[in-house]
């Protein structure tokens, strides 16, 4: 059987059973949110933000498949891309941190570690900025900057709310307000890394993650494809440490918050 046949083969079939199922698994998640009350005040909106991530994601990857193949013929479309790529997370970040106008802040533990990764591995020569291996490899560098971002300033926001009392207590005794906020919010948003390092610790042993079975499948030998995946793990790392620390940075002097009640 050729290559290119065994690695298809490998794959999901995109038919009827496929579009059936993923509709099933989406119910299930949306019902079981519904059923349980998932949501920060035991509603069941939850449910409906579940079902309308599922039809978005359905819509968005339709589209970036038919135009994937166009934008990375353009340079300047290939830089578009990834900006907007860019500002989307930034936006989403913000909207899930806070609810005022310091949202834009949110754009910084972003932009802060991943421009600088993406483009020393572009001066390196270990990236093309004109190949399409920029749109992954910088989209997974963005996500996991998102997602910490995320955590880390909700986590942060969440401890000052809860523990306002000693914030003023720290005040009290002399503490400057961005000492004070840090001493708080700090130890919390530290979980915002736990994700990244469970991924890492166990990656071959519980999960084989995405950039190792898909360079495999594409033919790549199992040497390469775990260097391949070793280094987006350990720059995921970084990114995510960056943006953590910038979080927490943003949220003790102010710039992150959330509006006052």
């Amino acid at each position: 059987m050729p290559e290119r046949t065994v690695a298809q083969a490998a794959l999901l079939p995109v038919d009827g059973v496929l579009a059936a199922v993923l509709v099933a698994l989406l119910l299930l998640a949306a019902a079981t949110a519904a059923v349980f009350r998932l949501a920060p005040d035991a509603s069941r909106r939850r449910a409906r933000d579940i079902a309308v991530a599922g039809v978005r994601a359905t819509l968005q990857l339709g589209a970036v498949s038919l135009v994937i193949g166009w934008v990375v013929r353009h340079g300047a479309a290939l830089l578009a891309f990834v900006l907007l790529m860019f500002c989307v997370a930034a936006w989403t970040a913000g909207r899930r941190i806070t609810a005022d106008r310091s949202w834009t802040w949110a754009a910084l533990p972003i932009a802060a570690p991943v421009a600088p990764v993406v483009g020393a591995l572009i001066v390196s020569g270990l990236l093309p900025a004109d190949g399409i291996a920029l749109i992954p490899v910088t989209g997974i560098l963005i996500g996991g900057a998102l997602t910490a971002t995320v955590l880390a300033g909700r986590r942060a926001l969440d401890e000052l709310t809860a523990r306002h009392g000693e914030v003023e207590a720290c005040l009290a005794i002399g503490l400057l307000p961005h000492d004070a906020r840090l001493e708080i919010a700090r130890p919390a948003a530290s979980d915002a890394l736990l994700p990244g390092l469970d991924q890492t610790r166990t990656v071959g042993l519980v999960t084989l993650p995405g950039a190792f079975v898909g360079m495999l499948l594409g033919g790549a030998s199992p040497v390469m494809a775990g260097a391949v995946q070793l280094f987006v793990l350990v720059a995921l790392m970084a990114v995510q440490t960056v943006a953590v620390a910038t979080t927490v940075e943003l949220v003790a002097r102010g710039r992150l918050r959330r509006p006052s009640r």
